[in-house]
Formats: structure tokens, sequence, C-alpha cells
């Protein structure tokens, strides 16, 4: 994040300020620092900070997350670049951002999980004072599941360039990438088999009460294939076995989530006479 400053200080209210006392507060300080109204040179930081605390305090979540955990709450890190070689050149900057809590770096350097200032003040004066922040237009891409595990390439084309967009490995929905002329965001296909919480993937496999109860092996389908595992005897329905390391790549490091297979034992419906009766022996042996 830019700053590490007190984040009530920096607006001048109080921890018990009411949601008007901080929006009174900010107004103020909003249009005192803007940098096309002041031209000191610590202006736009100013501003920064000012909008960063306001996008916190004006959040009854962020504020509950600030009040209980600080800055931690909102860690810092570096973004990573989408985008690759465009036929038409470069002569756009880009950053990412999320709707999760996945850093990102903006147009001004590392600022985790923080808005663009110029759209918080656009935002807030109905966009008065905003003359360096435009609409911007919006495309979304439609990703199958895999596509978003592994990454991949698409095209763009944006006012009759072709732009090619290097999708990272482990996107998410809510995800965005940002171009300072459009923004891109992300539509991810549900799987039928895998079921995606944040970079860990969970599978329910069904097993056989007999596999279940005697132990053995079994097939599963993972994200880069089938695995064969063993079963241990006496295996209860749910019983969850975690694959560390198994799952989706984190954005921004090489690390992966694990994956977790969730076991769902199958019961026949049906049973013959000697079934029965052998079933009976079990139970009476038991």
């Amino acid at each position: 994040m830019a700053t590490t400053r007190d984040f009530y200080d920096i607006l001048g209210v109080s921890k018990t300020a009411s949601a008007a006392e901080i929006k009174s507060a900010y107004r103020k300080l909003a249009l005192k620092w803007h940098p096309d109204r002041n031209k000191e040179k610590d202006a736009t930081e100013k501003f920064k900070e000012i909008n960063e605390a306001y996008e916190v305090l004006s959040s009854p979540e962020k504020k509950s997350k600030y009040d209980q955990f600080g800055h931690a709450a909102f860690g810092g890190g570096t973004g990573y670049n989408p985008f690759g070689q465009q036929s038409s050149g470069n002569p756009f900057s880009s950053y990412y951002s999320t709707g999760g809590n996945i850093n990102f770096e903006d147009l001004f350097g590392g600022r985790g999980g923080f808005s663009d200032p110029f759209d918080i003040f656009s935002s807030f004066f109905g966009g008065a004072g905003a003359g360096r922040r435009q609409a911007k237009p919006r495309y979304t891409l439609k990703l199958d599941f895999m596509e978003a595990v592994n990454g991949t390439e698409k095209t763009i084309v944006h006012q009759g360039k072709q732009y090619t967009v290097k999708v990272p490995a482990g996107i998410d929905e809510g995800n965005r990438i940002r171009y300072d002329a459009f923004d891109v965001s992300f539509e991810i296909k549900n799987s039928p088999t895998f079921k995606r919480e944040g970079s860990d993937v969970i599978v329910n496999h069904e097993i056989p009460f007999t596999l279940a109860i005697l132990g053995g092996e079994t097939k599963v389908q993972t994200l880069t294939g089938d695995l064969k595992i063993r079963v241990g005897a006496g295996t209860q329905p749910e019983t969850v076995l975690r694959l560390s390391g198994k799952g989706i790549k984190h954005l921004q490091s090489s690390r992966h989530g694990d994956f977790y297979i969730r076991f769902v034992i199958k019961f026949p419906t049906r049973l013959s006479g000697k079934q029965k009766e052998l079933l009976k022996k079990f139970e009476d042996l038991s």
C-alpha cells in the first residue's frame, strides 16, 4: 500500500466517527489535495493517502477488518504484467486488480487491494474535477475452467487494433486486468468435476462400500490427470484426503493451493439373497 499512517489520523476523525463525519472529512481533504488543484510537491501522495483512508473507513466491512487487523488486512505486493507483445506496440501501461484478496500494482506503484484514487474521487463528486479519468470500455473474456487453471491467451480487438491478452494461470472470476484505455474482466465456466475454493480444489470421488470397508486402490481425476491413490480400510463417508500443493497456482507466486478428495461411498440399492445372507453373517460376527 502507499501508506502505513493511521487512516483515522489521515482523515482527522476519531474511531467513533459516524459515516457522515467520515464523508465530510474526506470531502474537505480530497478537494484540498487533488493534484489538479494543489500544486504542492507531495499533493499526489497525500491525495492517495486520503482516498485509501476513505475507501476503508467508508466501508463497514473494510473498516471492521482495519479496526481488528490494522494495515495487515490490506497487505501490498507486486503486480503481474498480463500482456504480451501487441501487434501495434505497447501504448498502454497496465495493472491488475481483483475483487478478492490478491494484491495488485497500479499506475502509481504497489497498492495492495485499493482502488484508483481518481475513480473514488470521481464517484464521490459525480465526476467533478476528475478530468484525468474517463469511462473506459470493459471487455469480458469467457474462460473454461481449465483455461483459468492453466492460463491461456486470448485476443481482444480495441479501436481496430488487436491485442493478445496473456491470461495468467490461476485467474479467477472477479479478477480484472486494466489498461489505461480499457478493462478486461473474466467469466469462468463451472467444472462438472471440480469445485474451486480460491486456490484450493475439491472433488467428490465415489467409491463402492466394499472398497471403503476393505481398502484398496482407486483412480481419481485431478487437475493434471488420473491419479491412483490408496483407500484405507474402514474409510467413512465424507472422509477427505488432502493432496498438498496439487491445487491451483497462486497468481503472484509459484505456490499452489491444495487438492481435496472427498470420498462419497456408494451403497447398493438392491441386494440379492446371497448378498443379504453374507451381510447378515457379517453383522452376526461384528
